[in-house]
């Protein structure tokens, strides 16, 4: 049970990025969506706990590092851990531009174990990412609260509304960040 749990809320939890808006020209939107992705950039730990659903109550901890896309794109690359108990889950993630939204995976991607992402935008201090799994469609939006603090929430359409299903708190790691010698 756990390790398919956890499974799943890694590829959500993952999400550290989403927010529904109308969506600017790429051109415009290229400069202000990848200061964005710059700034959530660096190491994030924090608990979570499932909302909604049969494992309702059900509380985790992740410890992710966001890195630029690679290659320049505006997007950005996910790696680390979300843990339940004694069960832990590698995480990671691609996220990139793709013409006036976002596309990528979770994991491996919907044809293994993880999510596609299928759409998203960006607007200020948020991000919506659209997912998708089979007959499973969702979002997942991340604010920024100031620098160092991040909540996420997954939520997942059942008949026509959107139900919220996990939630995450994230504080940006202050100790992982590297400074200049003192001399």
């Amino acid at each position: 049970m756990h390790p398919r749990f956890v499974s799943l809320i890694g590829g959500f939890a993952v999400f550290t990025v989403g927010a529904i808006t109308t969506m600017a020209p790429q051109a415009e939107a290229a400069p202000r969506d990848k200061a964005f992705f710059q700034s959530v950039s660096g190491v994030w730990k924090g608990p979570g706990e499932i909302v909604n659903g049969k494992y309702k109550g059900t509380k985790f901890s992740c410890n992710l590092t966001g890195s630029p896309a690679p290659g320049g794109d505006v997007g950005m690359k996910l790696d680390g851990t979300c843990r339940v108990g004694v069960f832990q889950q590698p995480m990671s993630a691609v996220i990139s531009q793709s013409g006036a939204g976002y596309s990528g995976k979770f994991l491996d991607g919907a044809q293994g174990k993880g999510l596609d992402i299928i759409s998203g935008s960006v607007s200020g201090d948020k991000v919506v990412m659209g997912i998708n799994r089979a007959q499973l469609n969702g979002a997942m939006v991340a604010s920024l609260r100031g620098d160092n603090k991040m909540n996420i929430t997954i939520s997942v359409k059942v008949e026509d509304q959107m139900v919220p299903v996990i939630g995450l708190s994230l504080d940006r790691d202050l100790d992982s960040i590297a400074v200049g010698s003192i001399r």
